[in-house]
């Protein structure tokens, strides 16, 4: 399934044979590098949470003139040069590639790093929206990464309850949660999974 403009979308993917993909710190922030590279320009992200072996991300793709706008502001992006002929399946694929790439060569591996080609389920209901941001900050938690997920280090939570700058589209997720109080207490409470079930795959 190719990724549309305009649209909104739950993407997600794993080591494979369930290994991890993030070995040590610096790969988290590596891996967020090359995102900000390949992904930024095609696409505006609304949550994140990267784990030792998945990772989760909410985002819209963006349409042509929006993408058009980034590439002229792309000295703030480091705008990757294949963008201007790349669709967005193929930006992110990119992306997935080069992380791979740079990941067998530091740890002298062979072979896929990826499951499988990454997972992408449209969401297309807004009362999904802030059931799956919630899902996603939480998953360090269910999958017992962490004791709280608000101490996890490598999600958007922190950069969305925060006032510092960011990349990521937090105030319309604050307005899909009617506000930060609203946003921390929610987050505070379990996630309903089967009204989301269809979007996150059986939770990878």
């Amino acid at each position: 399934m190719l990724l549309q403009k305009s649209s909104y979308y739950h993407i997600y993917n794993r080591g494979i044979n369930r290994e991890d993909i993030f070995f040590e710190a610096r790969n988290y922030r590596y891996f967020l590098d090359l995102y900000a590279k390949y992904v930024e320009p095609i696409a505006d992200t609304f949550a994140y949470c990267l784990m030792r072996n998945h990772f989760h991300l909410l985002v819209r793709i963006k349409t042509e003139e929006e993408q058009e706008q980034t590439w002229k502001v792309s000295k703030t992006f480091q705008v990757s040069e294949a963008f201007q002929v790349s669709s967005p399946t193929q930006q992110f694929s990119n992306f997935f590639n080069a992380y791979a790439k740079a990941i067998n060569k530091t740890y002298h591996r062979t072979g896929g790093l990826f499951q499988e080609r990454f997972g992408r389920i449209p969401v297309t209901s807004d009362e999904y929206f802030a059931c799956l941001v919630m899902y996603i900050h939480r998953n360090p938690q269910k999958h017992g990464f962490v004791d709280d997920f608000r101490e996890y280090p490598y999600s958007s939570y922190d950069a969305i309850c925060s006032a510092q700058p960011t990349r990521l589209k937090r105030a319309q997720v604050l307005e899909w949660f009617s506000g930060k109080d609203w946003f921390l207490r929610t987050h505070q409470e379990l996630v309903d999974e089967k009204k989301i079930a269809k979007l996150v795959a059986g939770d990878i």
